[in-house]
């Protein structure tokens, strides 16, 4: 039972994109490694970019400065 965990800043992904990288995650697990798709479980999971950092600063601030 494969379990995919996809971690995105929170920015407006519609439900539509979020559907499509469901989908496409699910499909693939079903191409690559066999896997059954009624037993592939993929969460999205949408984090603030204040709560997100790279390279010692948050993405918030990584934004303004370009």
């Amino acid at each position: 039972m494969p379990y995919v965990n996809i971690k995105i800043t929170r920015e407006g992904a519609t439900a539509q994109q979020k559907a499509a990288l469901i989908r496409g995650a699910t499909d693939l697990l079903v191409d690559v490694l066999g896997k059954n798709p009624a037993t592939t479980i993929v969460v999205i999971e949408e984090v603030d970019t204040d709560s997100w950092g790279i390279g010692g600063e948050t993405v918030t601030e990584r934004r303004k400065g370009v």
